[in-house]
């Protein structure tokens, strides 16, 4: 627990001490996963590395008097801000390698701090990494090498919803805020964000605006993009204000400007956000395929149908087996709907109906309409849920016991999905094999649109201790250049950072990247602002 009671988070992988596995999970864990890849053994989970067991390079700034009492040198603290939460930055972290640290970790408490902290930043040719959640998976908020300073801006303290205005349902919230600090600001108005996305625990509204944040619901509203009305940006050339409209056609779009700037083009302090009233009917079902290609089709019925449902995740026979959805014989279907507003029965008969209508199985009395929180926690649906939320948990333990455990995702068109699938699990499966001898290589849709799916895969292998970083390296590359190949995105919603880098530069277009270099060197032109991630 920390001094205030409250669970203290980990500084070197996902969530709170003290949770995940326990030994005894983690022993069976081993041994399913020796008896799944025929190893003798797997190795002894390494411990938890402590603060004391770090050396930590000497801080290469002091923060002026003026803002000494927003800025924090601690290990622990420094420690807890080297990396993101990929399994690249645990296997670093459990390695005890914390050699390039951030110097000072600044906390903000509004807008005006911020303002103050990157003029300091400037004039000391300081790089200012702002920080949300600290759940990247990409890289994007770790220092760059170098040797200049590195200043994280964590705008935790920036926690409120400042304004509610019921007549729109919007409000305006301060960046810093978490998830769940948000949702229980908003839930005695009868409001939600619902966005919540694998991260939503330890991630903020901020981080999820910078990064093009994916969420809950699989249809419709699959970014964080959807919900901004608008935004307040500091940057090192002055503070960029949206207006607050539901729409405009005036020229490109400040606000899409920023969103995704991943911290590269300015601080996002605050957004006026719309709302949905909170949902009161919800009705959930699992539906099994022979295949995924088979489900693929059902699931191309219902996103071209105009239902809209909330879930429609598709897993293949493998993830279904993993996540406990599935004995692994059948790709699993999670489909949902929910309304404040009436009841979704009719939907949920249709989007069942087209499921049977492309060979899926349908149990009896599958996707009864609930007005309480039960919906979709039971069975099949309620397991994915399960395994959904405790899987950054089972990663940090995969990587303590030498497997290679990780993921990446991309979107493609309906029409070049089964080349793409069959490509990208060829190249990956096969770069599994040569590095690690053996592996699994599963797959999901997390989000689907009328056009295309958002699939979603899964790697875990046996890795060789002191060569797993290099192990992911080479199949994290095999399935990137498929992906590029085959006329994938190099991600949907994990953002480029530092790790897409060298696809995303082949992914965007020249004169784009030019124009969005332009822009950098007018809004921070000492190159301030997250050098490295989008460009340089």
């Amino acid at each position: 627990m920390s001094a205030n009671g409250k669970p203290r988070r980990k500084f070197w992988g996902w969530g709170y001490e003290g949770r995940g596995p326990s030994e005894e999970q983690q022993r069976r864990i081993a041994e399913l996963l020796a008896g799944r890849f025929g190893l003798a053994a797997v190795p002894e989970a390494i411990p938890a590395p402590r603060v004391e067991d770090l050396s930590l390079r000497a801080p290469r700034l002091d923060p002026p008097s003026s803002l000494a009492a927003l800025c924090s040198t601690d290990a622990e603290d420094r420690a807890g801000h080297t990396y993101g939460k990929s399994f690249r930055d645990v296997v670093r972290a459990l390695a005890r390698d914390f050699a390039n640290p951030p110097d000072v970790i600044a906390r903000p408490r509004d807008e005006n701090d911020v303002a103050a902290l990157l003029d300091w930043c400037d004039a000391a040719r300081a790089i200012a990494i702002p920080y949300g959640g600290g759940s990247s998976v990409v890289g994007g908020t770790e220092p760059p090498a170098g040797d200049r300073p590195v200043v994280t801006i964590d705008l935790e303290r920036m926690g409120r919803v400042v304004e509610i205005d019921r007549t729109s349902r919007a409000a305006r919230i301060e960046a810093g805020v978490y998830g769940p600090a948000l949702e229980e600001q908003l839930r005695p108005h009868g409001l939600t964000l619902r966005h919540f996305p694998q991260s939503f625990e330890f991630s903020t509204l901020g981080g999820w605006i910078a990064t093009r944040s994916g969420g809950h619901f699989a249809t419709l509203y699959t970014h964080i993009d959807d919900f901004v009305e608008s935004l307040r940006v500091v940057t090192p050339r002055g503070t960029v204000a949206s207006r607050r409209l539901p729409g405009s056609g005036a020229g490109p779009s400040p606000d899409r400007m920023f969103i995704g700037s991943e911290g590269a083009l300015g601080v996002v302090t605050e957004a006026w956000m719309r709302l949905q009233d909170r949902p009161r009917w919800r009705a959930s079902a699992s539906v099994s395929f022979a295949d995924m290609l088979a489900g693929a089709e059902a699931v191309r019925a219902i996103s071209q149908s105009g239902l809209a449902p909330t879930n429609c995740r598709l897993l293949d026979p493998g993830e279904a087996m993993t996540s406990g959805a599935g004995a692994g014989d059948a790709a699993i279907l999670v489909i949902g709907f929910e309304s404040a507003d009436h009841r979704p029965d009719a939907w949920m008969v249709r989007a069942l109906e087209l499921c049977r209508d492309h060979g899926g199985t349908v149990a009896d009395g599958a996707g009864a309409t609930r007005d309480d929180e039960s919906g979709g926690r039971e069975g099949a649906v309620g397991a994915w849920r399960k395994a959904f939320l405790d899987g950054p948990y089972l990663r940090d333990t995969l990587a303590a016991i030498g497997m290679v455990s990780e993921t990446f995702e991309t979107a493609i068109t309906w029409d070049r999905f089964p080349e793409l699938h069959a490509g990208v699990t060829a190249a990956t499966q096969d770069a599994v094999n040569r590095v690690c001898g053996a592996g699994q290589v599963n797959c999901r849709f997390t989000h689907v649109y009328p056009d295309g799916p958002a699939p979603y895969y899964s790697v875990i292998a046996p890795g060789k201790r002191g060569s797993q970083l290099q192990q992911w390296a080479e199949i994290k590359a095999a399935a990137s250049e498929a992906l590029i190949r085959l006329g994938g995105t190099i991600t949907h919603h994990h953002a480029v950072g530092r790790d897409h880098r060298p696809w995303y530069d082949r992914q965007r277009p020249d004169p784009f990247a030019r124009a969005l270099a332009a822009a950098k060197r007018e809004l921070d032109p000492n190159q301030i602002l997250n050098p490295g991630v989008l460009l340089d």
